[in-house]
């Protein structure tokens, strides 16, 4: 069995295990920061080879959590009428950005499907540079795998009909480490290319570890923002996790935190929808037991203000939150480890076999799945969802299935104080989390518009 914990919560716990991508100051010029990209995920090994998923009873007596499986994810978030309906991603693309990637994806995505009755997909691998083959003993290849999993298995429980292309870029090369530029670039190409109706990032990098920060120069990030504004033009929906580390996140080490709030990009992007992390409390069947809270266990939802960008006009209908600064989260899903998902992985042959997942990291990919409902539904790309999606939120919020998180829990994290779940939009979860069979249909409609 193969846990993967995120952040520090737990003693054994990697020091990469939070969502991070780290600038490293002295790689290069100001106009193309070189950048150490860290998965969001980081194997903890807790005990190998399960053989099949357990119960959340089982799991409480094991190791003191909840784990789900996607039909239980499908029951909380009321996308089995839909499926009757045939809307099943059918005829979209999600796209998912990975360093290294995984070797046994396909293989992977295959038993996963098997084990809970889903239909499988093709999923088409595309290498951006020249990625290197896989170690199973590189702990850098591993926790990318690991994510690369997660992304696709999670994207595929919500969206099963919908096309997968996974995108792994190759971070390591001989004249350095660049991470964010090469990322950048290839969902550039992707784009213009016109392959993928959504993009799903599950990485970021603290908005203070960017080179030029510290002077109020914010060029370095505004300078990687091409992808996006390409994407906006084509009407691409672009996602990026908002982090684990609640109101602050990681400093240029990878490895202590920021002992204030900060934010991280590319979820502070305004072009960007950042997805935060909420905590599920099921029973078997998928049915709540208690209302959502926020994640905060082995890591913590990320969001705040952004320190680059200011409020955009999407959020001018929550400046008493956000201020005059640009606020994440947008919107969340399930990301607590207590409640964390099954994924099924292979790639390390010291470690075969289900593991059980959590993050933002996971939010992501399950919301890319979202996304991919509403394309379909539309009979077109939803875009750039930021409008509708504060739109849908401020008009009759729970009749267009925005479902707010507000009770009380809060996302602070490494003794800094985050912000609490409240009635309407909040720094912890956005305008909430989601009631599919209501808001795909309404997303799609105010697409429309």
């Amino acid at each position: 069995m193969h846990i993967a914990r995120i952040g520090l919560g737990v003693a054994a716990a990697t020091s990469v295990a939070a969502l991070a991508v780290t600038a490293l100051a002295t790689a290069a010029p100001a106009a193309v920061p070189h950048t150490l990209a860290v998965p969001a995920v980081a194997g903890h090994n807790l005990v190998h080879g399960v053989s099949s998923p357990l119960t959340s009873e089982q799991c409480q007596a094991k190791w003191h959590i909840n784990c789900y499986t996607p039909l239980q994810y499908r029951k909380a978030y009321d996308l089995n009428p839909l499926y009757k309906k045939g809307i099943t991603g059918k005829g979209r693309t999600i796209v998912i950005v990975d360093s290294y990637g995984s070797p046994t994806v396909q293989h992977d995505l295959d038993v996963y499907s098997r084990q809970f009755g889903l239909p499988s997909t093709k999923v088409k691998v595309v290498k951006w540079g020249h990625v290197p083959a896989f170690d199973p003993k590189n702990s850098d290849m591993t926790g990318w795998a690991g994510e690369t999993t997660l992304d696709v298995e999670m994207a595929h429980a919500v969206a099963p009909a919908a096309k997968i292309v996974v995108v792994e870029t190759a971070v390591s090369e001989t004249e350095g480490t660049t991470g964010l530029p090469e990322m950048m670039d290839a969902e550039k190409y992707l784009i213009d290319h016109n392959v993928g109706d959504v993009i799903s990032q599950s990485f970021g990098a603290t908005e203070n570890t960017f080179p030029g920060f510290s002077r109020g120069d914010f060029s370095s990030i505004k300078k990687l923002r091409y992808a996006f504004q390409d994407a906006n033009r084509k009407k691409v929906t672009v996602l990026a996790a908002s982090g684990d580390g609640g109101a602050t996140d990681l400093k240029l080490d990878g490895k202590t935190y920021y002992k204030k709030r900060v934010n991280s990009w590319p979820s502070s992007d305004p072009l960007v929808t950042s997805i935060g992390g909420t905590q599920l409390h099921l029973d078997d069947k998928g049915d709540r037991v208690k209302p959502d809270s926020v994640y905060n266990d082995y890591g913590s939802g990320g969001g705040g203000q952004s320190h680059v960008f200011t409020r955009p006009s999407f959020q001018d209908g929550v400046k008493s939150k956000v201020g005059t600064r640009r606020g994440t989260p947008d919107i969340s899903m399930t990301a607590a480890v207590n409640g964390g998902a099954w994924v099924y992985s292979s790639y390390d042959p010291t470690a075969v076999g289900w593991d059980v997942s959590g993050g933002t990291s996971e939010a992501t990919p399950l919301f890319s799945g979202i996304v991919a409902l509403a394309d379909q539904a539309a009979g077109h790309r939803v875009g750039n969802i930021q409008k509708a999606l504060y739109g849908l939120y401020a008009h009759n919020a729970k009749a267009n299935g925005v479902v707010d998180v507000n009770d009380g829990t809060n996302n602070s994290y490494q003794g800094v104080t985050g912000y609490k779940a409240v009635n309407g939009y909040d720094l912890a979860t956005g305008v909430g989390t989601v009631d599919a069979l209501k808001f795909v249909p309404a997303l799609a409609k105010a697409s429309r518009g």
